[in-house]
């Protein structure tokens, strides 16, 4: 099949890589706003470049797109792909609000075209290990989980306006990673956040650090922390803890981490640098997924309807953070 990739950043290069070397993939087309980046990247990886998004939709002939442009485009390139009848792999979120996101699905919908969304932990080998741990009773009732995603250094300070902030851009990833490892759903949140870094998350309106504390509806208490200043590297981690067992998700040789215990482990030699190397097989597996659903050979792992519920979490938090009380997911959206 033909596949067309929207974005030629960061994100998009990487995808490139991965999409050349993806069974089922007979054809990458590479398109950006700046057309100059497409034709280099296409020539970097075996592709061909499009002179513009609209030839990707009109003449390029492709069969599928994966949407990894800035996420203020993706809404609309979603509602483009749903039209033209194409299945699509958009990178979180569809959009910075739930107004924008609900408009975008109903086009999909009304479309009936496939819509797979990029939460990436949803194939990491350490969150499905631990899925299925869970679901298969072997923790027993599981009463507390604890969620971690912290970067090694703040993003670009033009980053922030476009990125939804910390809650929505980071810690999105672990309320989806929640839902989906337990089944259960969010019912309120109580978040809180501190811009005591550098002035630009201030002047964005975001915070460099955040905390939430979930309630699901079994009453499973979760918390989860963000921050983009963990000099230490690159730290994604989920602990589970039940009544028969705990276990933990982002515990290797290459954690962030240093024991105060004497007889604990010392620094890694070579920790995490960025989410792309932490997980670059769980994004490899979620392109080869999405294609196998656009040929109709599997189902849609991650549907549009997850990413919305994801950030109908992030939206209560914000709200929580911004009033400073805790808020039920049912005053939102």
């Amino acid at each position: 099949m033909r596949v067309g990739l929207l974005g030629a950043g960061r994100i998009g290069a990487f995808h490139a890589a991965t999409l050349t070397r993806t069974d089922g993939v007979g054809e990458l087309v590479i398109a950006d706003a700046d057309p100059a980046r497409a034709t280099d990247l296409a020539a970097a990886t075996g592709a061909r470049a499009a002179g513009s998004v609209s030839e990707v939709f009109h003449a390029a002939g492709v069969d599928a797109v994966v949407i990894a442009t800035a996420t203020a485009a993706h809404a609309a390139l979603v509602t483009r792909a749903a039209r033209a009848g194409l299945p699509a792999f958009c990178e979180k979120p569809v959009a910075l609000d739930l107004a924008g996101t609900v408009r975008a699905l109903r086009e999909v919908e009304a479309a009936g075209t496939l819509l797979q969304i990029g939460f990436q932990r949803r194939f990491d080998a350490g969150y499905r290990a631990a899925r299925a741990a869970l679901r298969s009773g072997a923790l027993g009732r599981v009463h507390t989980i604890r969620c971690v995603t912290s970067d090694a250094a703040p993003p670009p300070a033009a980053f922030l306006p476009q990125s939804g902030g910390l809650i929505r851009d980071c810690m999105v990833h672990d309320f989806d990673a929640v839902r989906w490892m337990t089944g259960r759903e969010v019912v309120e949140v109580y978040a809180r956040g501190t811009d005591a870094g550098a002035a630009f998350f201030r002047e964005a309106g975001d915070v460099d650090t955040a905390a939430a504390l979930l309630t699901l509806d079994d009453g499973t208490l979760v918390t989860a922390t963000a921050t983009r200043y963990n000099g230490a590297g690159y730290d994604v981690r989920t602990e589970l803890s039940g009544e028969r067992d705990q276990w933990v998700v982002g515990l290797t040789g290459r954690t962030p981490a240093t024991s105060a215990d004497p007889a604990g482990p010392g620094a890694p030699v070579r920790p995490w640098s960025g989410f792309l190397e932490r997980f670059e097989d769980a994004y490899r597996a979620e392109l080869a997924a999405f294609v196998r659903a656009a040929r109709g050979e599997a189902g849609n792992p991650c549907p549009g309807a997850e990413g919305l519920r994801a950030l109908h979490i992030a939206e209560a938090c914000e709200v929580s953070r911004r009033e400073g009380r805790p808020v039920r997911l049912a005053e939102v959206g």
